[in-house]
């Protein structure tokens, strides 16, 4: 059986988690991180150097950082669904997981961490709103490529619909920020709310 270790409230568990009920595998998960702790003994770091979560084992095999768990669960598991067997297919979905990485992270990490993790008198209200500033161009880039298709790497959901899908649910419940009118990414989460994976591992996890 699987094994995730990490938090709930986690975005990066969240791809995992996402992924795995995507698929319908057997598995289990716990609780490591945050509030939860446990992710800076010996044992953790043995599996994982950089102390974060998620940590997926799979029998004798153990992997750190998301989006390589989410393409190893597709790959492995999913042959031909999440994970595309299509050569081009399969590199419109990756581009898409690595912009989440390169170009979305950077930006949504301080305005997160700024509006819901950071109590309103220690707010740094100027970073947060040039954090938030950026991201209506970044969103804009996806906006305009969901233009003629229903997901990221066409007409059909695949692992490339997840780092950029959890991420998006995250930026409409953002409060405080002011954000861009992106009907293309609307319609889109809109799709994704559809899926019973993702509403139980990312919609509806209170964020926190």
């Amino acid at each position: 059986m699987l094994t995730i270790h990490g938090r709930p409230n986690s975005i990066n568990v969240q791809k995992a988690m996402w992924a795995v009920g995507e698929i319908g595998l057997a598995h289990e998960r716990l609780d490591v991180g945050g509030q939860f702790g446990g992710n800076d003994t010996p044992e953790y770091r043995a599996m994982n150097p950089n102390g974060l979560v998620p940590v997926l084992v799979d029998g004798d095999t153990v992997i750190w950082e998301s989006h390589t768990i989410v393409r190893y669960l597709g790959a492995v598991h999913d042959a031909g669904g999440l994970w595309p067997e299509d050569p081009a297919e399969r590199t419109l979905a990756d581009r898409w997981m690595d912009w989440a990485v390169a170009s979305l992270q950077p930006q949504m990490t301080p305005v997160f961490w700024g509006v819901v993790r950071t109590p309103e008198a220690e707010r740094d209200m100027g970073a947060i709103q040039r954090a938030a500033t950026a991201l209506q161009s970044i969103w804009s880039i996806l906006d305009a490529h969901l233009a003629d298709r229903d997901f990221v790497a066409g007409d059909r959901f695949t692992m490339g619909d997840i780092p950029v899908g959890a991420f998006y649910c995250r930026y409409t419940r953002l409060p405080v920020i002011e954000r861009a009118s992106l009907p293309n990414c609307d319609a889109w989460l809109a799709r994704l709310g559809k899926r019973p994976a993702f509403a139980e591992h990312v919609a509806g996890i209170p964020l926190t």
